[in-house]
């Protein structure tokens, strides 16, 4: 069982900058794949990065390729999304996840999730 704890939400303006981490509470989350997703009030959850084991291979949406980067550190077990030139329709709550094959899209394929941390853009 493998137990993630996001953090470093909050509230931002338009244009500004966040960084989440996602702390996990194995010494072995270097064999696991990582991803972030994030679900906004009334819409599905979606994907937004992931990253493979080892930080060699990424995959971003569309809607933040560019403005966002996803990174980890296996030595001290957490990844992280860095969130630059945020707008307004980045508002959701962001959840990190955690899978035992290659990185993936889909959220139904990811082991484990953390509870996830609120991001909320202001215009």
């Amino acid at each position: 069982q493998v137990q993630l704890a996001e953090s470093g939400g909050g509230l931002v303006q338009a244009g500004g900058v966040l960084r989440l981490s996602c702390a996990a509470s194995t010494r072995t989350f270097g064999i696991y794949s990582m991803g972030w997703f994030r679900q906004a009030p009334g819409k599905e959850r979606e994907f937004v990065a992931a990253l493979s084991r080892s930080g060699g291979v990424t995959d971003y949406s569309d809607s933040v390729k560019g403005r966002f980067t996803i990174s980890r550190d296996n030595g001290k077990n957490t990844g992280y999304l860095q969130m630059n030139s945020l707008k307004p329709e980045d508002t959701a709550r962001y959840f990190c996840a955690v899978r035992g094959g290659n990185i993936m899209r889909l959220s139904d394929l990811y082991d484990y999730w953390g509870q996830g941390t609120q991001v909320t853009v202001s215009s």
